[in-house]
C-alpha cells in the first residue's frame, strides 16, 4: 500500500466509521463482491464499527449488497442527494428516507439540453427509479440490468415536471471526463457535475456530493469525521477521500483523486479494499 501526507491533525482514536463506495471498489465487472471483502467488512461490523455504502447508485440497487456485507446504518445514494435507513433484519422493501435533495425541473432541463448539444445520451434517477427516453441506445440493457425500477418515456423532457434526484449522461471516454470543466463551469451555483465512470457525466443538486453525505452520516451517527475512514475509485468519490481522517484511494482511479488520499489501496484484484480494513480498522493501526 501506498502511504501519502497524513492529515492534519490526526484522530481523535481509532476508526469508528468506514465509508465505501461500491463499483470499482467493492464490486468488480461481476456485480459480486468478493469473499475476503465480505469477511473483513462484516469484521469491521461486529467490532462496533459503523460501515456504509456510499454510492452513485439508487439506494435499492446497492441494498442487496448492504445486506450481504450486514451493514446497519443507513445508505448513501445517487452521490449523496439520497440517504435510506437499513431496513429491519428480514423487513421487506426499502428502509426510511432520511435526505432528499434534487435538482429543480428547470435545471433538469438545461442539463438534459446541455448533454444533448455536447454529444452525450442523458437519462434520469429520480428516488428509486430510472427514467429513460424510448430512443435511448442503451434502454433495453437497463430495463434488463435494474429488474423493473425503469421507466421507459417517450419524451424525457416532458416527464420532468417537478423536481428530479440526478441527471446521467452516458458518452465514449474519454468524453466526460473530458467535459467536466465545462459541465462545472456553465452550471456554476445550479447544479454539481461529477463523473461516476469514464462513461458516465452526472449533475446533481449544488453541494450534493459523497464528501457531504458522510459529514451529514457522521453527525448523526455522533462521530468524529477524523474518525472516518473512506475508500473510493473515481472522480465522484473525490471529495469523500479529501474531507474524512483517513482516504483511500483505489490505484486504478485517477491521479486527482490518487493525489488527495492518504493511501493508495492494492488493486482490487488483490482485495485492496479487504487489505485496508483487515490492516487499518481491524489491525488498530490506521495511520501510524
Amino acid at each position: 500500500m501506498t502511504k501519502r501526507t497524513p492529515v492534519t491533525g490526526g484522530r481523535t482514536g481509532r476508526i469508528r466509521l468506514v465509508a465505501l463506495d461500491l463499483d470499482g471498489t467493492l464490486v468488480g465487472d461481476d456485480l459480486r463482491i468478493r469473499s475476503r471483502t465480505v469477511a473483513a467488512v462484516r469484521a469491521a461490523v461486529e467490532a462496533g464499527v459503523a460501515v456504509a455504502i456510499v454510492t452513485g447508485r439508487m439506494t435499492s440497487s446497492a441494498l442487496p449488497y448492504a445486506r450481504e456485507l450486514g451493514l446497519r446504518v443507513p445508505i448513501v445514494g445517487m452521490q449523496g442527494a439520497l440517504i435510506r435507513e437499513m431496513p429491519a433484519a428480514g423487513a421487506q422493501g426499502l428502509g426510511r428516507l432520511l435526505y432528499h435533495r434534487p435538482l429543480p425541473a428547470s435545471v433538469v432541463h438545461d442539463a438534459l439540453a446541455w448533454c444533448r448539444d455536447h454529444g452525450l445520451d442523458p437519462h434520469l434517477n429520480h428516488l428509486e427509479r430510472m427514467v429513460i427516453p424510448a430512443a435511448h441506445s442503451r434502454a433495453a440493457e437497463y430495463v434488463r440490468f435494474n429488474l423493473g425500477r425503469v421507466a421507459v418515456v417517450p419524451d424525457l423532457d416532458a416527464w420532468v415536471r417537478h423536481p428530479v434526484t440526478k441527471v446521467i449522461s452516458v458518452g465514449n471516454p474519454p468524453t466526460p471526463t473530458r467535459l467536466l470543466p465545462d459541465a462545472r463551469a456553465d452550471f456554476a451555483g445550479r447544479a454539481e457535475a461529477t463523473v461516476s465512470h469514464p462513461m458516465f457525466l452526472e449533475f446533481v443538486a449544488p453541494g450534493v456530493s459523497k464528501g457531504a453525505a458522510v459529514g451529514w452520516l457522521a453527525r448523526r451517527l455522533g462521530i468524529d469525521l477524523r474518525d472516518t475512514l473512506a475508500i473510493g475509485y473515481q472522480l465522484n468519490d473525490l471529495e469523500m477521500i479529501s474531507e474524512v481522517g483517513f482516504g483511500v484511494a483505489m490505484p486504478h482511479g485517477p491521479a486527482d483523486l490518487r493525489a488527495v488520499a492518504n493511501l493508495v489501496a492494492p488493486p482490487f484484484e488483490e482485495d485492496g479494499a479487504a487489505q485496508v480494513i483487515e490492516a487499518y480498522v481491524l489491525g488498530g493501526r490506521a495511520g501510524s
